[in-house]
């Protein structure tokens, strides 16, 4: 296959790859794999960023060789994706995968606010995710005419007569009309979701903060030091009470929104 590819040198691209999963170091932990990209983070934005992809406390220490597949999956796509990066190009990510990460997986793609290129066999993830498809045989890839129901159609017919291939016709530009306008529909929530996205990652950054000054707090007086930093500390465990409040109402406000203008 031949062509010409321009790439903007300041487009971060995102790679996921079904063999990256059995590269991982299997005595290192999630928390190590992920830490290691993001040296300059202390360990409780790791930890949220962990969190975020199913890895809580009790997960995000286990070695990855004893972690399940669908583990790793999600700790890739973690790794992958730590750098925010503008493009995502995804091959059989649904691999490995049960139902419910599945899920979660087409729920993310179709958040995602940047370009997603996905390669994969797995008709429901696609049906779910794809605003334009392309069909890659016989060393050409060009846009498919139609859907997935068109396709196989095709496939299964090798060919239509004039009256069914009208009829045929008349279904896939509905469904192409019906497909447009779920993918401008997604567009029109995407600086809702990113709200939303924002204040979780904030209402977890100050949770993990607050938490940590409690146990600091919860020491005996001799270990927690002056009555000065006594004072401060209560004095920052006020504000972070009013932070994780107002990020709260903004995730709820935001959340709302994405409600109503989804009905």
């Amino acid at each position: 296959m031949a062509g010409h590819l321009t790439r903007s040198p300041k487009l971060a691209c995102g790679f996921f790859a079904q063999h990256q999963i059995e590269e991982m170091r299997p005595n290192e932990s999630a928390f190590d794999h992920l830490s290691s990209l993001m040296p300059g983070e202390p360990p409780e934005v790791v930890r949220a960023r962990l969190g975020r992809f199913g890895f809580g406390q009790e997960k995000a220490f286990v070695g990855v060789r004893d972690l399940s597949g669908g583990e790793r999956a999600r700790l890739n796509l973690a790794l992958v994706t730590y750098d925010a990066p503008a493009l995502l190009i995804l091959d059989e990510p649904t691999n490995h995968l049960d139902i419910e990460t599945r899920e979660a997986l087409i729920e993310a793609i179709n958040d995602f606010p940047g370009a997603a290129v996905v390669v994969s066999h797995d008709w429901h993830l696609l049906e779910l995710v794809a605003d334009r498809l392309w069909l890659v045989a016989g060393g050409t890839a060009r846009p498919c005419d139609g859907d997935l129901e068109d396709y196989e159609q095709q496939v299964l017919d090798g060919g239509r007569s004039g009256n069914e291939a009208r009829a045929r016709e008349g279904q896939t530009s509905r469904r192409r009309a019906s497909r447009r306008l779920a993918a401008e529909r997604r567009r029109e929530l995407d600086p809702l979701r990113q709200a939303a996205r924002r204040a979780e990652e904030t209402i977890t950054r100050l949770t993990e903060e607050r938490d940590a000054l409690d146990r600091a707090l919860a020491q005996p007086p001799g270990r927690r030091g002056n009555g000065v930093a006594l004072a401060a500390a209560l004095k920052r465990r006020a504000e972070l009470m009013r932070l994780i409040e107002r990020a709260e109402r903004e995730w709820l406000a935001a959340e709302e929104s994405i409600e109503r203008r989804s009905l």
